[in-house]
Parts: C-alpha cells; structure tokens; sequence
C-alpha cells in the first residue's frame, strides 16, 4: 500500500497546496489567469507533442481503443441524461450539465501527470487520443444541446462554425495532430528546441494540478445538487468500470493502454463542466460542487483502483 500511497500523494499532494495556498493568500481567482494560460496554451500541448511524436506512427490509430474509450463516455453520458430528462419533464439543458458532470472527466489537467507518473511514458498514446477524441466529442455535444433545449439563440450556421472553430483551434488538439504528423514523417525537432519541449513538458503535470487545487478553493460551495450521489457513482465507479468491461470485449489491447483509459475514466468530473455551465447560466453552483466533491472522493476511489492495479486484483483483460 506504501508504493500506491507515494504515487498518489504527490500527485493530490498538489491539488491540496494549491487549495491551501489560495484560501491563505485570498488572491481573486482572476490572478490564475496567465498560469491557466501557460498550462494550456504552452505547458500541456508540448507534453503532447513530444511524446507522440517519439510514438511509431502505427499504434496512432489504434481505431478500436477509441471507439470503445468514447462509447463507454456517451453511455454514462447518455444515462444521466435519459434519468434527468425523465424526472425533470423535459429539461434539457439542466439534464446536459448534469450529464456532462457524470461523464466528462479531468483529462485534461489530471489525466496526462497520473496516468505518466502510474503507467510511464508508454500511457501517453492512449491518454492523448482519449482526450483528442473525447474532447472533440464534448465540444460538439454542448452547444447541440443548448440549442435544441432552446436556451441558445444562435442560427444553426454559426453553431456549427463555433463548434469547428472549438475542435480546430483547441491548443491540444493541435498539438496532438502535429504530434501525430512529426511521428508520420519520422520528424525530429532540433537539440535546442526538444530541450526546450522536455523543459516545458515537465512544468505541465505541477502547474495544472496547482492551478486546479486553487480553482477548486476559490469557488464557493454554495448548493449541492440532490443528484450528487448518482453523479459521484457514474463518474468514479460505474465509468471506469464500463471503460474496462468494453475495452477487455472488444480488443485485444496491451496492458497500459486498459489501464490508462481505465484510469482516466475514473477521474472526478472536469472543470470544464462548470465553464460550460456558467457560459450557459445553467445549473452554475451545482456543477461547481459537483466538479469540487468528486475530486475530493476520488482521492479514495482513484487510490483504490491503483492498489487494484498494482497488487493484480484487476487483470488487464476480463476476456483473455
């Protein structure tokens, strides 16, 4: 259990001085804005970058592993939805909120610095085509149901536009297609310029979950949804349990491509969810709780599922 523990602590260790530094501090959460946008823009697209581009082309478009990562997602997803809808009479837009809190996980800022620092740099293929394609997933649901709950004014042109400006120009995304063309081509950067990639990359994994302990401390817990325990149950168990299940049916994948979808798919609900709510004015301080008590469990499911992994009580393929 010492090994699991040392694994993890680092990794919450983090989140836990950024929430402590800023109730300390009182600093407004404006003053995170240029760190956010060094994770983004800068820190997390060259850690991408740089490992998939040493990645042999050939394990880039393993078809089946993302199929099986996004339909395990979409079914979480589209659980919560139905249940919402159905007691809510109709509410559409609260029922996506809802269900993006159940099914969209942290892989963003959580994903790539645990699944490297549990699994080494062989977790970096599957972790980046699972938030590539996820991501895209996600960037297309939110406004499509926004618009058909009728919340969304904007004509069907502009939503389409807005959707592909999301996809094309999302410094991931693009980092991840460069990545995906430098190992193509066999491309190498320069000397200078990798060290300067292995430099930033190293900052990614720290500053994203320092950033996320200081988001999670300065957003008040004002309302918590009477949802929370089906949302907290479909993220942290029933998610990574699905992702296994179809990924152990439908392929015959390497032990660290399971585990690390596996991985991130128990991963408590991502702050983006709470971006989109309030970009929306729809069920706001509720996905903030949602996004700020899941990541406090998963402290505990999340270390469960390592111990699981490492001690072999979870074998990497349920249909050998």
């Amino acid at each position: 259990m010492s090994d699991i523990v040392g694994l993890v602590l680092p990794f919450f260790g983090l989140i836990f001085i950024g929430f402590l530094v800023a109730r300390i501090t009182r600093q407004p959460l404006e003053a995170l804005g240029w760190m956010n946008t060094f994770i983004i823009y800068v820190a997390l697209p060259a850690l991408f970058f740089q490992l998939l581009a040493r990645t042999p082309f050939e394990q880039l478009t393993e078809w089946r592993f993302i199929f099986g990562s996004v339909f395990s997602t979409y079914t979480i997803f589209s659980i919560m939805f139905v249940w919402s809808v159905t007691a809510s009479r109709g509410e559409i837009a609260q029922s996506t909120i809802k269900a993006l809190a159940a099914a969209y996980g942290n892989i963003g800022y959580m994903g790539p610095g645990l699944a490297l620092l549990a699994f080494g740099e062989q977790a970096a293929v599957p972790v980046a085509l699972i938030f590539c394609f996820e991501n895209i997933m996600h960037f297309a649901i939110a406004p499509m149901m926004m618009a058909l709950s009728g919340d969304d004014k904007t004509s069907p042109w502009r939503l389409i536009l807005g959707v592909v400006r999301k996809i094309v120009l999302h410094p991931f995304i693009i980092a991840t297609a460069l990545g995906v063309g430098a190992a193509y081509l066999g491309f190498h950067p320069p000397q200078p310029v990798d060290r300067l990639l292995e430099y930033l990359s190293r900052a990614a994994a720290p500053c994203a979950l320092f950033a996320m302990g200081v988001t999670l401390a300065l957003r008040p817990l004002n309302r918590v949804p009477h949802e929370l325990a089906s949302i907290a149950a479909l993220k942290l168990i029933l998610h990574p349990s699905l992702c296994y299940v179809v990924l152990s049916w439908i392929g015959n994948f390497s032990e660290i491509w399971v585990f690390s979808a596996v991985l991130l798919a128990a991963l408590p609900t991502a702050t983006n969810v709470f971006v989109i709510a309030q970009q929306y004015g729809v069920w706001v301080q509720r996905a903030s709780a949602s996004v700020l008590i899941t990541t406090c469990l998963s402290v505990l499911t999340v270390t469960g599922l390592l111990y699981m992994i490492r001690h072999g009580i979870l074998p990497p393929d349920l249909f050998p």
